[in-house]
């Protein structure tokens, strides 16, 4: 597999790490929308939401587990943050791994986009 986020979470590919477990790997996105972006990943490959089914429903809640642990580490917790999951080309998503988007650091406005 040529997954990008797969050979982040295996070490082959360099990433600034926030958290990794046995589940998840939180890194730095390259490409921040705001002050503070991370990405969370599967280890698992999984492409996109709609190729989850009910057996993932314990590694969806580990994604949003890890960023609520990572906006406490890092001290934003409180001030709040936004997590955003896109689902396929018209929605965003360019890595085709599930990921969710945590960003923090600044104000965010309603609809995004």
């Amino acid at each position: 597999m040529n997954c990008i986020f797969c050979k982040i979470a295996a070490g082959e590919i360099p990433a600034t790490i926030v958290h990794q477990d046995e589940h998840v790997v939180a890194f730095r996105d390259l490409n921040p929308q705001a002050p503070t972006h991370i990405l969370i990943i599967p280890r698992r490959h999984i492409a996109t939401v709609n190729d989850l089914a009910e057996a993932d429903a314990a590694t969806v809640g580990r994604l949003f587990l890890a960023a609520r642990r990572i906006a406490a580490e890092l001290g934003f917790a409180a001030d709040g943050y936004r997590l955003v999951m896109n689902t396929n080309a018209a929605a965003g998503q360019t890595v085709f791994h599930i990921h969710l988007h945590l960003l923090a650091g600044r104000n965010f406005a309603w609809p995004p986009g």
